[in-house]
């Protein structure tokens, strides 16, 4: 397994920022953690909501602690809603944009880290 570095935390964030731009996306926030769920790296660009720290943080922490991204706890949440209940309570809240916009950030910014994502 790779060890992510800050360096690469810092593309993906930029990578991430760059699409969310191209798309026209309200103003992100993003959480980048460790293999371990802690955190390396953390960006809100301006104009970006308050919570948006606990709202990623939780979202990324949620998503690495079942090894799935967030379109994953998305479908997840309409067919077993007292599981995602159960999760948000012990990752502190996994909620934010749409599963979709997180996707394709995310993807954008571990592909331009030289880095794999993993398809649900």
């Amino acid at each position: 397994m790779t060890e992510l570095t800050l360096a690469m935390a810092s593309t993906i964030i930029a990578a991430a920022f760059e699409k969310g731009a191209a798309a026209k996306m309200k103003p992100l926030t993003i959480a980048v953690l460790d293999a371990g769920g802690h955190l390396k790296a953390f960006q809100k660009q301006d104009g970006a909501s308050m919570l948006r720290y606990e709202i990623a943080a939780g979202k990324a922490y949620g998503a690495l602690a079942v090894g799935m991204g967030s379109r994953w706890l998305d479908q997840t949440a309409r067919e077993r809603p007292h599981f995602v209940e159960g999760l948000n309570a012990v990752s502190g809240g996994v909620t934010g944009d749409t599963s979709d916009n997180d996707e394709l950030v995310a993807v954008a910014g571990i592909e331009a880290a030289g880095l794999r994502h993993q398809v649900e």
